[in-house]
């Protein structure tokens, strides 16, 4: 290895464990917070604690409306994953395989959703959700997000799509598969990395979207757990050290979610090849 090639690799390295340090570094001092008191919060944040302290933790745990806070945002975290999914990959399959009159106006047309502020549209979406009676319901998170998450799906879907060998369904066309049986039988099956990649975006944006469900939502049952994080918030006082344990557990499935499907991320990001 030449000097100029271990510097170049030294450089990349260095780089990437300070990028790694601004994400590593928020998530740890959040971690050692729900052990801390708010004193050692305010004078050591990314300290370790003097005296590891589990009570919050246990509290937070053995509380039933946590449980219940993290059962509605799985619930509609996991629904709008699924509908996302089922429309994108198949308004994304029909633009990538079948050629019609404005396909491609229509195409750019959603694809304006990218460049559509979310805060912009939550006052006439809220109005909307209220007239065809659906506020204060898990209906009235899912669909939101569901129609805004389609414009990133759908263009991750069509370019993925595209690059799908067309020899493939010349073939399971001369065999009588058209495109619906084609679609569900072949087209879905090879596609696990951008089904993963644009799983995870939307399951990550859901499950931290805080705005929506602020505002489509009443009743404290149906609180997701960044509306259930509020309750440590008091008037005078906030309970950093229960808020920073209450966030902690709570972005734990997100996480994990991540870890599950990252080594599909990449490749549906990059890549649409198939072997063979």
């Amino acid at each position: 290895m030449t000097s100029k090639t271990f510097l170049r690799n030294l450089l990349r390295v260095t780089i990437l464990c300070v990028i790694a340090s601004f994400v590593i570094a928020p998530l740890l001092a959040t971690a050692l917070g729900g052990f801390k008191t708010n004193a050692e919060i305010r004078t050591s944040a990314f300290g370790l604690p003097e005296s590891w302290n589990f009570e919050f933790y246990n509290a937070i745990v053995s509380d039933p409306a946590f449980w219940r806070y993290l059962g509605n945002s799985l619930l509609i975290s996991v629904s709008a994953v699924i509908l996302t999914l089922l429309v994108g990959a198949a308004a994304a399959y029909v633009f990538a395989q079948i050629r019609f009159f404005g396909s491609r106006m229509l195409f750019s047309y959603l694809l304006l959703g990218l460049m559509f502020p979310f805060a912009t549209a939550i006052l006439p979406l809220f109005i909307q959700v209220r007239d065809i009676g659906l506020l204060d319901s898990y209906w009235s998170v899912i669909l939101p997000q569901t129609a805004f998450g389609l414009s990133l799906a759908i263009l991750l879907f069509r370019t993925f799509f595209e690059q799908l060998p067309r020899e493939l369904f010349e073939a399971a066309y001369v065999d009588g598969c058209g495109y619906i049986r084609f679609f569900w039988r072949f087209t879905l099956p090879l596609s696990t990395p951008i089904l993963a990649t644009v799983g995870v975006f939307v399951f990550v944006q859901s499950w931290n979207n805080f705005l929506l469900p602020l505002v489509m939502l009443n009743s404290r049952e149906a609180f997701t757990w960044p509306l259930g994080m509020m309750q440590f918030r008091g008037e005078f006082v906030t309970e950093w050290n229960r808020t920073l344990a209450f966030v902690t557990l709570t972005i734990m499935p997100a996480i994990v979610f991540f870890l599950a499907a990252q080594k599909y991320i990449v490749a549906g990001l990059t890549g649409g090849a198939v072997k063979g």
